[in-house]
């Protein structure tokens, strides 16, 4: 049976639900993939990437980029082959719309919820799990990662095994950007929510096991949105920009996020030891990922955090009255004791979805590499055609640029050769379609040469949507 079918939205009136956003339903397992050029004999692993991908056509709303079901696409390369295999995150809601043919379920912002006999009793009035955003290994464990929410647990084959509560004691959930301390093997963790305490964070050790149950972050005075962290040997690294979620403007048809410039930007630093939390403040600005952050020396000194910013929220949204909403790769230095931070702007190139080596996480970063904008203006929103390097040990701004033409690349990701030292050997790695005719692309570019392109294009045989982010899983792991 139709349901909601009057609140049905048209894809093609929705950027994000179209063109090469526009989601694929066909599950594929294709060995002896066309590579053109030849893939690194020390590749050996799985090239991991989750992202929004309605499994029906939407109804109510779709608010990119945290609507949607989650589809994994992972390329396994080993000794100069790739097989590729996708599958959504079966959820509950995807398993129930399965058995009914269309969507159930509204998106975020519409608040349609299904009702008996069309689920069952147990998903009756509930939301949908949404693990899209993101897919880690930790502790062995594969990870689909939603905005605020529990994570689902996915099998080496990419199958959904089920929700992931860690036992119970993270009921509430993860965000969708933990991070790893490579040093101690620990996963740190924040959720943010609806209703008092609207933020905490929480560490897993090296065994998958909760280390320190959720911990609020006071200071907050209204539920927010957070994105991502970053991680130093001392702190949690959270942003909390302006951005506020109102319900009650949500109940009475309006927008779910209320962006509050006149609040300002501030930052938390949260001490790993559980200590008191270390707020600096500035004027507002938005960010939705982090590069890294580490400690100055002598210890106990300064935080630097690199990310990319943006003057404002959009969600993918023009501004109604046509400001533009200005990027760039900044670094603040944050005085923990004299709660001040200084940004600078290393390079006001319009790009997203920044990376560096993983290895470094909480240390001083070396290469980092970001999605660009060239500026054609026939891109869609959010829609990157070039590749930018840069070292992060120089404040200079000074990038390393492969353009690529007609591919519209995704996030690139950092393959360290294996033995190598931290910052040193291996390629980037990336998802690509071409905007002529729609083909999806794995690149392979080296780290030493970024500029020279890619020494391996693997043919993907669906399109891969635009968007979001994954991790290079090496097999010895």
């Amino acid at each position: 049976m139709a349901a909601h079918t009057s609140q049905a939205l048209d894809p093609a009136r929705v950027v994000h639900l179209s063109g090469r956003y526009a989601p694929v339903t066909d599950e594929v397992d294709e060995a002896g993939l066309q590579v053109v050029g030849e893939l690194p004999d020390e590749l050996d692993g799985l090239f991991l990437r989750n992202g929004p991908n309605p499994r029906f056509s939407p109804i109510g709303s779709f608010l990119y980029p945290i609507d949607g079901d989650g589809m994994l696409h992972g390329v396994r390369i080993s000794g100069g082959q790739a097989r590729y295999r996708n599958r959504f995150v079966r959820t509950p809601a995807v398993l129930a719309e399965e058995r009914a043919g269309p969507a159930l379920w509204g998106g975020i912002e519409s608040m349609i919820t299904p009702q008996a006999p069309d689920v069952t009793p147990e998903l009756a009035d509930t939301l949908r799990d949404l693990p899209n955003i993101n897919v880690v290994r930790h502790a062995g464990r594969l990870l689909a990662l939603a905005e605020s929410d529990c994570p689902f647990l996915v099998t080496p084959e990419l199958e959904t095994a089920g929700k992931e509560t860690f036992g119970g004691a993270l009921p509430a959930g993860i965000t969708a950007h933990p991070k790893t301390d490579p040093a101690t093997g620990e996963m740190l963790v924040f959720c943010y929510g609806l209703e008092p305490p609207c933020l905490t964070w929480s560490a897993i050790d090296p065994t998958g096991s909760v280390a320190r149950g959720p911990t609020a972050v006071d200071g907050l005075d209204a539920p927010m949105m957070i994105h991502d962290m970053a991680l130093t040997a001392r702190f949690l690294v959270l942003v909390l920009a302006p951005v506020f979620f109102d319900i009650a403007a949500v109940m009475s048809g309006g927008s779910l996020i209320d962006w509050r410039p006149e609040r300002g930007t501030r930052v938390a630093l949260v001490p790993r030891d559980g200590g008191p939390v270390r707020w600096a403040s500035d004027e507002a600005f938005w960010l939705w990922h982090t590069v890294n952050a580490y400690d100055t020396e002598p210890a106990g000194g300064e935080v630097v955090l690199d990310y990319v910013q943006w003057s404002r929220l959009s969600m993918g949204v023009p501004d109604p009255t046509g400001r533009p909403n200005t990027a760039g790769l900044v670094r603040a230095v944050i005085d923990p004791a004299a709660g001040t931070m200084h940004r600078t702007v290393l390079d006001d190139a319009r790009m997203e979805l920044p990376r560096t080596d993983d290895r470094l996480i909480g240390r001083r970063h070396q290469q980092l590499a970001v999605a660009a904008d060239s500026g054609d203006p026939d891109l869609l929103p959010g829609e990157f055609d070039a590749l930018r390097w840069y070292d992060g040990r120089d404040a200079s701004g000074t990038s390393v640029v492969w353009r690529a033409g007609d591919l519209s690349v995704g996030e690139p990701v950092f393959a360290p050769s294996p033995g190598s030292t931290s910052g040193a050997g291996g390629h980037w790695m990336t998802y690509a379609t071409d905007r002529t005719d729609d083909s999806s692309w794995l690149l392979v570019i080296p780290a030493d040469d970024p500029a020279s392109g890619p020494v391996a294009r693997v043919r993907i045989p669906v399109r891969v949507p635009l968007g979001l982010h994954g991790n290079w899983l090496p097999t010895q792991e």
